[in-house]
């Protein structure tokens, strides 16, 4: 197949190109910074873009059979907005060159609120601070899935718990909204994002993929991801 993919610097973005390269699809990567951009290959085509732009989107969206986003923004960034803005722009672009696949990844926080099943404590004290450190973003993730949901694209929204890195691919789950699982390894989402766009899996679905195997120290994690230590 021949794939978009927005957001392809990133940690998760890199995982997911490379692994569609393997497979031997082609890769258009988008980037701001494509001087940064780690990888070749003959099938990889590395473009400079900003998301937000519409007409730089549209340039680059034409021609392809899915298009798959990696986009998001840190805890505690300003930029409120980058999620609603890129996703408007990616969706005006398919719609108007018949691209009809679309696999975005959001967040498990954008309910905001933990699921049903999780213990007492993290119910109570860690979730609601997750939320309220990431509130502006998630809120603008819920905006971009709402823009989503309301086009008439094939599209998939990918909801990762705690993003960590690990070697290999792990016997993931993927499932609807709301599963009990705080962790998510970039490997096993940069899988779940290719297998949605080149299988046509969850079809105008929100799912989410939690990694189960070799997860990190819930503390850890949170002093590293949430707030930048080590």
């Amino acid at each position: 197949m021949r794939l978009v993919i927005f957001g392809a610097n990133g940690r998760t973005g890199r995982i997911a190109t490379a692994q569609a390269l393997t497979e031997g699809h082609a890769v258009t990567a988008v980037t701001r910074r494509p001087e940064e951009f780690p990888l070749e290959d003959p099938g990889l085509a590395v473009v400079k873009a900003d998301a937000r732009d519409g007409a730089a989107v549209d340039r680059v969206v034409a021609g392809h059979d899915a298009v798959i986003s990696t986009l998001g923004v840190p805890y505690g960034s300003a930029d409120t907005t980058m999620a609603t803005e890129a996703v408007a722009a990616i969706v005006g672009a398919m719609t108007a060159h018949g691209v009809r696949r679309l696999v975005m990844v959001t967040s498990t926080g954008v309910p905001m609120k933990p699921p049903p099943g999780e213990t007492l404590f993290y119910r109570k004290v860690i979730a609601p601070w997750l939320v309220r450190l990431g509130r502006p973003l998630y809120e603008d993730a819920a905006r971009a899935e709402e823009i989503v949901a309301r086009s008439d694209l094939d599209w998939t929204v990918v909801r990762p718990s705690g993003l960590f890195d690990r070697a290999g691919v792990t016997g993931y789950t993927v499932g609807p909204p709301q599963m009990v699982g705080r962790f998510t390894s970039r490997r096993d989402l940069a899988d779940a994002l290719i297998r949605e766009a080149v299988e046509d899996r969850n079809p105008r679905a929100v799912v989410e993929v939690i990694t189960t195997e070799g997860t990190p120290n819930l503390y850890r994690m949170l002093a590293k991801e949430a707030l930048h230590i080590g």
